[in-house]
């Protein structure tokens, strides 16, 4: 028999990975409060989606929230038994950004430790908390014990890094002080239906930099249903715990930047003649054993 799912909260389920988690919880059968954030330019397409989904679907309730408003996240979580918190600007990424992303991080983080039933927090983070620090070429494998360098980002303003690096430090060492159960899924950059449309600014914040990853072998790309897949995994299985880099492949040929360059047209484009230069193959350095084991556990739909 299979067992009744539990109520679970998507806050922010109006960013691109945040809707696309909505929608594989919704076809798992799982009952979803949808947190989304007021937009000062008017609702985003993807709020609209939201929205109708609502009407049509009994699992799903909408919220607004403000992540800096530690009280409508409180709303939003009632009755809820976890948190997937994927935080994104849609505006981009400057300086600016980062301290607001962290003090939402931690906003999300102690409401799901103040509630009653919230027992696990599965947050969305980046593989560019990992990957950012001086001496990355000398370094042979990058996992999930390595952080990006705080410092390193701000000289090179990689402020998508730099967020990403501080909010999810932020959370951890709530979530650890709360002793409130907590995942992250270091994400790859995000390919996927209509992501050049629906996430442009995130993608292009993501890509800062891509030329020197590319180089050190850590630019990587993760499909969004699979990113979806891993989630929802690491909601459901107990053994789940800490950091995973989640990525489906590292581009370190020239052929695999080119095709990815196409994937992300018209955001990238490549000069009309583009000549192919060679062969030459850039050492990986990112690791993902610990997913590999995940998935590997994964029941075969």
């Amino acid at each position: 028999m299979e067992y009744e799912k539990p109520l679970v909260c998507v806050l922010d389920a109006s960013t691109y990975v945040g809707f696309w988690i909505l929608k594989g919880l919704l076809g798992r059968g799982f009952k979803v409060h949808a947190a989304i954030q007021h937009e000062k330019n008017g609702e985003t397409e993807i709020q609209k989606r939201i929205r109708e989904t609502e009407k049509a679907e009994e699992g799903l309730v909408v919220f607004d929230v403000d992540v800096l408003d530690y009280h409508s996240i409180l709303v939003a979580l009632k009755g809820c038994t976890a948190m997937f918190c994927c935080l994104d600007s849609p505006d981009g990424y400057e300086e600016k950004m980062v301290d607001l992303e962290v003090r939402g991080a931690i906003n999300v983080v102690e409401a799901c430790a103040q509630t009653e039933k919230v027992e696990k927090v599965i947050f969305t983070s980046s593989l560019t908390a990992a990957i950012w620090r001086d001496n990355i070429s000398y370094q042979k494998d990058v996992d999930e014990k390595s952080w990006s360098d705080h410092q390193f980002c701000r000289k090179l303003k990689l402020w998508y890094a730099l967020a990403k690096t501080l909010s999810e430090q932020a959370a951890w060492a709530l979530a650890m002080d709360r002793m409130l159960r907590m995942v992250s899924i270091n994400s790859g950059l995000v390919l996927g239906p209509g992501v050049t449309q629906q996430n442009p600014r995130t993608t292009m914040s993501y890509l800062n930099g891509a030329a020197q990853m590319y180089e050190n072998g850590v630019l990587a790309f993760v499909d969004v249903n699979f990113l979806v897949d891993i989630h929802i995994r690491a909601l459901e299985d107990e053994s789940t715990c800490g950091r995973y880099l989640c990525f489906n492949q590292i581009v370190n040929t020239e052929d695999e930047a080119i095709k990815l360059a196409h994937s992300l047209s018209p955001l990238i484009s490549l000069p009309p003649r583009y000549e192919y230069q060679g062969s030459e193959v850039h050492t990986e350095r990112l690791r993902n054993e610990k997913l590999s084991k995940l998935v590997e556990a994964m029941p075969i739909n």
